[in-house]
């Protein structure tokens, strides 16, 4: 039986940490774990979601639960309440339902302080993973017979009714994600005339078969081999050598964008191929609708599926890449200027190893982390880089009842830092305690105590000392949300009994906070998510990819500017001397550019969450700190009207993440409410002071909430609500459970609430 385990790792040349692995989560097989009702119980729950597998794509994340309860023989003692349609809501039922929420919150903690989840979804993460360790020879070492079994399961889990795969696992069919699940599957064994192969060969030869690939897939699959070079558009190493001075430059870049075309551009200019071995020469049959000898592979390099097609390219970057593929490749490839190439080369590979270094090998994200690892490899099959990149892969991989996946990295801060304000804001202190204490010991440990190594200014990074990443300390990278998430956590709890919820965190470590919140602020008053934006807008009409948007520079966001006024807002109260007139103006910039960015209709569109109920719920909270209240402010009035429009019929919202790609509110189908799209839409109408104009709204929300709660404690997992790039969603399995507690906690303080 599989199990999770919590801050494991044996220092050695190839593993090491920054903080004893606090954080680290890692899947283990035991044959040995659990009894016998334990393991039915997980097999009923794989059961279960294979049966209704198509009705709800997201997991509900059980395994680790069911795991965790168990060893803290968890019980729910609470009784569960129920309010009818007649019935008001009461003070003793939202105390109960609150209760029952928190208590069954705690029991999700693991040792260390954190809130284990899945952060997964988009169905390309997983097979470049298992294509590079086929390559490079280490598929056996790095995948017991049993992760082959749970990987496959999952992309069985995930296939559409069509025999493709989506770009996520709510997206309709892509060639993309079809192609590279396909080779997966016959990677690890499958036969091509199994049912879910020869539906997903159906599927693409159907669909224009993998010459009308996007770009990423046509890069994967020039280095298994089973397409050529020839037919990509140029990603010159020689990027890196470029002066700074330049429009284009690296350094410009959006941080993700930068760290995935690095190695890319280092496997293009070596021109990799893996080893042609018998599989790949009958992939090279499988996967077109003529023999691969006979392709001409210099006509497709633009050549898209439709069902791929997001950004089409706009003209004049065709032109750049034709130009490059006609002119300079040529010439790169020659004497004298072939030297210019090798240089490029360990330019680029100086970059990589600078990023791997800093991350302990783990990397920005999945994308970023095996393509990065690849790169090791060639450059040197036997080296400490290599090993030290195969020390981190389980990392990345996760387990939920609908089997093994790839996560993004890990979300442990983010989540945590969103649970511990949800159970500050009970009330129950008395009850969860020691869960407080856990929780802002995570906390404290996993702030990032340094800047990048050496002159990281030189590699194109920015001040990390003071920040929080999304996953753990190891990670390395600051963000901005997440840093100012997690400063509000440790002021809030600065002002609590230290007897209770543990020392505060020192005053130096708040400073640092703070200090990376400062230096993030763009001209226009927003915050970007993790270095500071002010590259040219034009540079995203080289956005090379067709399904992502918004790629190529860093941009800021709703988002992450409320959450940072919010934070400051705080801190100014607890130290109102530390850098007052920066602080100051900081937040009237920011308050400015949330104005500047709402939409005619009153909403905001996020661009982390779906969508634009998620934006508006962190808006109205970044105006309202500030003093903003629906009567002397005309964003918050639009705000409330979007929202108070949107409520549906049985008192909830619901928003579909097409609202994401399309930039256009839609609602779920049918008018389906969604339990953290309610919360998030009752705590923004609660920042707005709704209850003092009329409460009814909040009422028929919290009795959605109420009436939702499972049996146990815990709330049922609904639709996708993550996002990223416009196109792509994330799986946050943990919303579920925070936010409607968290909404119940603000809607109790706040309301005057009958009794029974």
């Amino acid at each position: 039986m599989w199990r999770l385990k919590i801050g494991e790792g044996v220092e050695g040349p190839y593993l090491y940490s920054t903080n004893k692995y606090v954080g680290r989560q890692t899947w283990e097989f035991d044959p040995n774990y659990g009894t016998p009702e334990l393991r039915q119980e997980v097999e009923n729950a794989r059961r279960h979601f294979w049966a209704n597998r198509h009705r709800v794509k997201p997991d509900s994340d059980l395994l680790w639960r069911i795991q965790f309860l168990h060893e803290k023989n968890f019980k729910q003692t609470i009784p569960q309440v129920r309010v009818g349609d007649d019935e008001d809501v009461t003070y003793e039922a939202v105390t109960a339902t609150l209760r029952r929420a928190a208590l069954f919150l705690s029991a999700l903690q693991a040792s260390d302080g954190h809130w284990p989840a899945e952060n997964a979804g988009p169905l390309y993460f997983l097979p470049p993973l298992v294509m590079i360790v086929y390559i490079t020879g280490h598929l056996n070492t790095v995948f017991s017979a049993e992760h082959r079994q749970e990987i496959l399961r999952y992309i069985y889990c995930h296939q559409h009714e069509d025999g493709g795969w989506g770009f996520h696992i709510e997206g309709h069919s892509m060639m993309f994600s079809t192609v590279l699940n396909y080779i997966c599957m016959r990677i690890l064994g499958e036969d091509h005339e199994n049912n879910a192969c020869s539906r997903a060969r159906k599927w693409i030869l159907d669909h224009g078969t993998t010459k009308a690939i996007p770009s990423w897939g046509k890069t994967w699959l020039s280095i298994l081999g089973v397409y050529e070079w020839i037919g990509s558009n140029p990603m010159p190493p020689e990027f890196w050598l470029f002066p700074f001075f330049l429009p284009i430059h690296p350094g410009k870049m959006w941080c993700y964008c930068r760290t995935t075309y690095m190695p890319m551009s280092y496997l293009y200019g070596k021109r990799f191929v893996g080893p042609i071995t018998p599989l790949v020469l009958q992939l090279r049959q499988e996967l077109y609708d003529e023999p691969y000898e006979d392709i001409n592979w210099k006509t497709i390099r633009h050549l898209c599926a439709k069902e791929d097609m997001y950004y089409p390219h706009p003209f004049i970057q065709d032109l750049m890449w034709d130009a490059c593929y006609i002119l300079t490749e040529p010439l790169l490839s020659r004497w004298p200027l072939n030297k210019l190439r090798e240089k490029a080369l360990e330019v680029t590979m100086k970059h990589i190893h600078y990023e791997d270094e800093n991350s302990r090998y783990i990397t920005m994200g999945c994308v970023e982390k095996v393509l990065c690892m690849l790169a090791c490899w060639v450059e040197d099959p036997n080296g400490d880089s290599f090993k030290k990149h195969l020390a981190r892969i389980p990392d990345y991989l996760w387990l939920g009842e609908d089997s093994m996946k790839m996560q993004s990295f890990g979300s442990q801060t983010w989540d945590t830092s969103f649970a511990m304000q949800g159970l500050l804001a009970t009330d129950l202190i008395d009850e969860i305690g020691e869960t407080l204490r856990r929780g802002h010991d995570f906390i404290k440990i996993s702030q990032v105590k340094d800047n990048p190594s050496g002159d990281f200014k030189s590699m194109y990074r920015h001040i990390s000392k003071g920040a929080w990443t999304f996953s753990d300390q190891d990670h390395g990278w600051q963000v901005s949300d997440c840093t100012a998430e997690a400063l509000k956590c440790c002021l809030l709890l600065s002002m609590m009994p230290p007897e209770i919820v543990g020392e505060p965190m020192k005053i130096e470590g708040l400073y640092n906070a703070v200090n990376v919140i400062l230096s993030l602020q763009g001209k226009s008053g927003g915050i970007p998510g993790w270095e500071p934006a002010g590259a040219s807008e034009w540079l995203e009409l080289l956005n090379p990819t067709e399904f992502l948007a918004n790629l190529v520079i860093e941009h800021e966001y709703v988002e992450c500017t409320s959450t940072a006024i919010h934070a400051l807002v705080m801190f100014k109260k607890l130290y109102p001397r530390h850098r007052k007139e920066e602080i100051k103006t900081f937040i009237t910039k920011a308050v400015d550019f949330i104005k500047d960015t709402q939409r005619p209709d009153g909403s905001w569109y996020g661009k982390w969450g779906v969508c634009f109920i998620y934006a508006t719920w962190f808006a109205l909270g970044g105006l309202a700190t500030v003093g903003n209240t629906y009567e002397n402010c005309a964003a918050i009035r639009k705000a409330v009207g979007f929202l108070l429009k949107s409520q549906m019929d049985d008192g909830g919202w619901g928003e579909s993440y097409l609202s994401c790609p399309k930039e256009e509110y839609i609602p779920l189908e049918g008018n389906r409410s969604n339990l953290v799209h309610t919360s998030w839409a009752m705590m923004g109408l609660i920042h707005s002071g709704q209850f003092d104009r009329d409460p009814t709204p909040l009422h028929r929300g919290a009795k959605l909430l109420i009436n939702s709660q499972l049996e146990i404690g815990d709330f049922p997992q609904q639709e996708i609500s993550g996002a990223f790039l416009k196109n792509c969603m994330l799986h946050y399995a943990m919303y579920r459970d925070i936010f409607p507690l968290w909404a119940l906690a603000e809607y109790r303080k706040r309301l005057p609430l009958t009794t029974t």
